[in-house]
């Protein structure tokens, strides 16, 4: 192969067609502030999604920030997953919370609901699952349990655009859903986020608090954050849109295509998607185990030798992290799958050609 073969690779449109857009944030001099673009792709973004309300933001890490400080939640505990990205974390310590994490589920990679129920105590505000890897939650049982005990659910769904669920997307679940629209992401605006709500009076309190709390020129009610999204992000989100369904379908076609190669290679195993009604496939992580004749680690070195980088996506877990060893917990499950895992290279321009060296290389061990 020749080049690097990186875990993943953004997609972007034709220079030619963005050039108009910019045209376009020129002759109206409008760089931020909710322009006209950024109104634009909010309304698209609900229609694709199937959402009532949308708010962008900047980066995901803001827009998870915003989203506990909307529901007001000052103090308490907040049950989550310590098989996550930082940012899940950060955006409760951020808010003066505190972090409860519990074990998951190692079939799904998601928060195991009976650990959360367990976990609950007079402290206990809310919960924040994460949708790992695209992969939907327990939302039944854990909205059930939000009811009985009285929490906010607040679902970090930074992989989860365009899955959808029960008939519906998988962002309507919970208070509100969490989305990030970083260049790694199944749809990306460069830098970007986005709160999913249920109501036009919460969308309007979180746009205020993306915004410092501004009501007007002479008013603010909140001490908040500038999580606003710009005119130039917008227009790549709109043209992003345009093509989403391929890009999801390419997707789609080399996660099943990996699955064949990797079929009946000992100490090999693929992470089962959920049974969604509409899938993104946003990552390919595999499991490696005892009875393959190297650690995840040493696969993880051997493919890179190869030119091909691979990411163990999750590791360390978060209560490995010298900052989080304070909110230690026992949570086996979530440690042994964070030394197991390796997310293979996966975008939908990756050929097939290309999945047959990585997986070619796994094999010839």
């Amino acid at each position: 192969m020749e080049g690097p073969i990186y875990v993943t690779q953004p997609v972007l449109p034709a220079l030619d067609d963005f050039l108009p857009y910019l045209e376009q944030i020129w002759r109206n001099k409008i760089l931020t502030n909710c322009g006209p673009l950024h109104q634009q792709l909010e309304q698209e973004l609900c229609d694709y999604l199937g959402v009532d309300y949308i708010s962008l933001f900047n980066n995901g890490t803001i827009a998870l920030i915003t989203a506990l400080q909307a529901l007001d939640l000052s103090e308490g505990e907040v049950i989550t997953t310590p098989y996550t990205f930082v940012a899940t974390a950060h955006s409760i310590v951020w808010n003066k919370l505190t972090p409860v994490f519990v074990d998951i589920d190692p079939i799904t990679s998601n928060i195991d609901v009976k650990k959360v129920e367990q976990a609950i105590t007079t402290k206990t505000v809310a919960i924040m699952p994460v949708h790992c890897y695209g992969i939907a939650c327990d939302v039944d049982n854990l909205q059930k349990i939000a009811d009985e005990h009285n929490l906010k659910l607040i679902y970090d769904a930074a992989h989860a655009f365009g899955v959808k669920f029960q008939g519906q997307s998988l962002l309507n679940y919970g208070d509100v859903s969490v989305i990030s629209f970083h260049a790694t992401k199944v749809f990306n605006t460069f830098e970007g986020g986005a709160i999913v709500c249920h109501s036009a009076d919460m969308k309007q309190r979180i746009d205020r608090l993306r915004n410092f709390g501004i009501v007007n020129e002479t008013t603010i009610d909140d001490i908040s954050l500038n999580g606003k999204l710009s005119e130039v992000h917008a227009a790549l989100g709109l043209l992003q849109l345009k093509t989403i369904d391929q890009t999801l379908d390419a997707r789609k076609k080399i996660d099943h295509y990996y699955r064949e190669l990797l079929n009946n290679i000992e100490g090999i195993s693929c992470i089962q998607r959920s049974m969604t009604d509409a899938d993104n496939y946003s990552y390919f992580p595999i499991l490696i185990s005892q009875s393959y004749s190297l650690t995840r680690d040493q696969l993880f070195e051997k493919l890179k030798e190869r030119n091909v980088f691979a990411r163990k996506y999750f590791y360390p877990i978060m209560t490995d992290l010298e900052i989080y060893k304070q909110f230690q917990s026992d949570t086996p499950n979530a440690k042994l799958l964070s030394e197991q895992v390796l997310c293979l290279p996966m975008y939908p321009h990756l050929s097939f050609d290309e999945c047959n060296y990585i997986v070619d290389i796994i094999k010839d061990i």
